[in-house]
């Protein structure tokens, strides 16, 4: 199989990037990592739309493939999508800074994040996904009805991600440009009865993929209870 190399540039012949999705699906779990920082060169649509095809073949609830995908290249309506960006993180920027204190790996998450919002227009595609049917109602409801609703866009994005890791783009999940959901309708043209869910913006990335620090299995991994942890330490 094709190996998985560390990053793409926008040099790369388009069909040796799609080659590379045949790289081990590990491989690409085990460095996925959301990559703010993108080069404002263009994406090609062969890439784009074969990343999307890979999203299809996730599982939505009861099969109902209720998908749909607003693919934006057009500045006027990234500019009008990074404007309801700025304002969500004037309000949640301000909590993140003052959460992060003196943490320096999170520090560094902030930062990319306010470097996202700061060139939001120049980033060169963004992939919004969105869902067809009645939202999750305003009112009070249990927490399995929003995950039984979101639950069939989800694991598309993912796929979605893992594939742009694959052939070297740069992905993110990021939702306060939809902070506003009346605002995003308007920007994207979308009627009533289609919810915009996310926004992944795809592009070169600026740095190279580094490694991710997780947890062990064991500290978050509970068998039967919360609180059992047999596998912790190694157990």
């Amino acid at each position: 199989m094709t190996e998985l190399i560390d990053r793409g540039t926008p040099h790369d012949d388009v069909d040796t990037v799609l080659a590379r999705l045949d790289a081990p699906l590990a491989s690409a779990m085990r460095t996925q990592r959301a990559v703010r920082r993108l080069l404002p060169d263009p994406v090609d649509d062969r890439i784009v739309l074969g990343l999307l095809e890979l999203a299809l073949k996730a599982p939505t609830g009861s099969n109902g493939q209720n998908w749909e995908f607003v693919v934006v290249k057009d500045p006027a309506t990234k500019a009008r999508l990074a404007a309801r960006y700025r304002e969500a993180w004037k309000l949640y920027g301000g909590v993140a800074r003052h959460v992060t204190g003196d943490d320096e790996a999170m520090g560094k998450v902030v930062g990319a994040v306010e470097w996202q919002v700061e060139h939001f227009e120049e980033l060169p595609v963004l992939v919004v996904a969105c869902l067809r049917g009645a939202r999750v109602p305003l009112l009070p409801v249990p927490p399995a009805v929003a995950s039984s609703f979101y639950g069939s866009i989800y694991p598309s994005v993912q796929n979605l991600l893992l594939g742009a890791r694959a052939v070297g783009l740069g992905a993110s999940l990021i939702t306060l440009p939809l902070w506003s959901t009346v605002a995003a309708r308007r920007a994207l043209g979308l009627p009533v009865s289609v919810t915009p869910c996310c926004v992944v913006p795809l592009g070169w990335p600026r740095g190279r993929y580094g490694p991710t620090t997780r947890k062990p299995v064991g500290d978050v991994v509970h068998l039967d209870r919360y609180g059992n942890r047999p596998w912790r330490d190694g157990g």
